[in-house]
C-alpha cells in the first residue's frame, strides 16, 4: 500500500453510563498510529453499535470492537492498533 493512504474509519455508537452516542476517544490510538505511518484518515459515523471498520480503496481491511481499543492514548501498545496499522500496509 501507499505510504499515504486514504484511511476511511467507519464507527458505531458504545454505551457510556447509560448514554448511546458515537464518541471518538477509543479512536484516538488509531487515529495516532495510522497517521504516524503516513496514511490520512477519515471518520464516518455508523448505526452499527461498538462497531469499527478501516476500508482501503473501497475494501474492509480491518474490523474490531470499538470498546476494546484503548481509551485515549497513543496507541503504541495497543494490540489491536497494531493489528490495523499491520492490515492497512498489507491492503491491496
Amino acid at each position: 500500500m501507499p505510504r499515504s493512504a486514504l484511511v476511511i474509519v467507519r464507527y458505531g455508537p458504545c454505551d457510556c453510563c447509560g448514554i448511546v452516542k458515537h464518541r471518538t476517544f477509543h479512536l484516538e490510538g488509531l487515529q495516532a498510529v495510522l497517521k504516524e505511518e503516513g496514511h490520512r484518515c477519515v471518520l464516518e459515523k455508523v448505526a452499527d453499535w461498538n462497531k469499527v471498520e478501516l476500508i482501503v480503496n473501497g475494501e474492509c481491511v480491518y474490523t474490531c470492537s470499538i470498546a476494546d481499543l484503548e481509551f485515549g492514548g497513543d496507541g503504541r501498545l495497543d494490540p489491536l492498533c497494531q493489528a490495523a496499522k499491520t492490515s492497512v500496509k498489507n491492503a491491496y
